[in-house]
């Protein structure tokens, strides 16, 4: 049944690269093979319950933009009523997924008992919706950073009664995204983090979160919730000092509290952006190790150093971090969310549907590429050759040895090697070719 929101707006099919219609793919076509599967199992699309619904246009130095008929987002009524939308839209776009926070789908209730007891209502009704709907939840997270009981952080806080305040909405959202047959639990640090060592302890408090985790996965394991979890690295966002800055730091987390063979990451391309990295590094570091989960699918303004939440539109980055993700295997239970936002000036339910079909097209081609580049396999070769020296047994003998062994290895043989091209902008153009 219609809500009235998106009242005119027709199912989003696909129709080629030749439609002009802004209200259609033109590269996104679900059921097209890539790589021996389904466009859509790849991609695994999921929508953003919180930048799609909850978000109402604000920035720093402006409030509320939007009007929806879900605001103000203050009671149990205006609560089903977004949910109507969002399964509206979910449809409209044949998504086969969406995320959420807890604070996303119910309204703020001031106290713990009511605050569980309405996420179980809007998650009974949420289950229903699922019934009859084809997208299920990829991933539920709590929002432990807007409340200014989170100012100081969660489970990193130096109140023992917020972090157990933390504890019991972790197991609450844990619970619902279990019943409502989640593929992975998010944990989003949020304030995570520092503003001075001044007033921290900042050993305790990574201890405490080292022991907040482990008992996330005690519980998982409890209920018997199959799905993985995730943490998702974030920089500056927005305590100073973030304790899951990277991939590489929240790696080191993970091992050093024994939670390596537990836990992956949910990588975003903006926080990659702003620790300083690309997109692809993340990616690969995290596929490195094992420990590639999910991504959020974003871009920021390049111009304002700041996350910005846009929706990606450039093919050539998105090309190269799908290259990474179908080399390590694809996302397995993971999949693409748009942790993406329309412009405050954006004001209309079309914008909101031409935001999502915008990223999905882009997603599309460059997953295309990324496909055949790997097929191609220019960039394997070029990889093969580079480091070919090492395939040699005497290189290899190399690790097995010590440091005065190699030196009179270096003396007696004369060893005075050449530098050799990295051939960076050859491989740059090759990419070009694909995109």
């Amino acid at each position: 049944m219609s809500t009235g929101f998106f009242d005119g707006i027709s199912k989003v099919t696909y129709e080629g690269p030749e439609s002009s219609n802004p209200l259609a793919y033109r590269h996104y076509n679900p059921d097209e093979v890539v790589m021996g599967k389904r466009m859509e199992d790849h991609l695994r699309f999921a929508v953003a319950y919180w930048h799609s619904f909850a978000w109402e246009g604000g920035d720093p130095f402006g409030g509320q933009t939007f009007e929806r008929p879900w605001y103000p987002q203050d009671d149990m009524g205006r609560a089903r009523i977004k949910a109507d939308v969002a399964f509206e839209m979910f449809d409209i776009l044949n998504v086969p997924f969406f995320c959420w926070h807890d604070a996303d789908l119910r309204p703020e209730q001031g106290n713990f008992a009511d605050n569980l007891a309405t996420l179980e209502e809007i998650t009974d009704y949420l289950g229903q919706m699922m019934e009859t709907s084809k997208t299920k939840l990829l991933w539920g997270t709590a929002n432990m950073f807007s409340h200014r009981r989170w100012m100081s952080g969660a489970s990193t806080n130096p109140d023992p009664d917020v972090f157990a305040f933390a504890a019991a909405t972790v197991k609450g959202c844990l619970d619902a995204t279990h019943k409502l047959g989640g593929q992975n639990y998010v944990l989003w640090g949020g304030r995570e983090g520092y503003e001075t060592l001044l007033n921290t302890d900042l050993g305790q408090e990574l201890d405490h979160m080292g022991r907040f985790l482990s008992m996330v996965v005690d519980y998982k394991h409890k209920i018997g919730f199959k799905g993985a979890i995730l943490v998702e690295p974030k920089p500056q966002e927005p305590s100073k000092h973030q304790y899951d800055y990277d991939a590489a730091t929240c790696i080191g987390f993970l091992r050093k509290y024994g939670l390596e063979g537990e836990v992956k990451l949910n990588l975003e391309q903006g926080h990659a952006i702003l620790a300083g990295h690309s997109f692809e590094h993340e990616i690969a570091v995290a596929a490195a190790e094992g420990m590639l989960g999910s991504i959020d699918m974003n871009r920021n303004d390049y111009q304002s150093g700041w996350d910005t939440d846009q929706f990606p539109n450039n093919v050539p980055e998105v090309a190269v971090a799908y290259y990474h993700i179908l080399k390590a295997g694809g996302l397995g239970l993971g999949g693409t969310n748009f942790d993406a936002k329309l412009r405050r000036q954006s004001l209309d339910a079309e914008d909101l549907i031409a935001g999502h079909v915008g990223g999905m097209d882009i997603c599309a081609r460059g997953l295309k590429a990324a496909a055949a580049m790997l097929e191609d396999g220019g960039l394997e070769d070029a990889l093969k050759e580079r480091y070919s020296g090492w395939k040699t047994s005497s290189a290899k003998d190399l690790l097995n040895s010590d440091l005065a062994s190699i030196q009179a290895k270096v003396l007696s043989e004369g060893i005075n090697p050449a530098p050799k091209s990295g051939r960076q902008e050859i491989l740059e153009n090759y990419v070009n070719r694909f995109v």
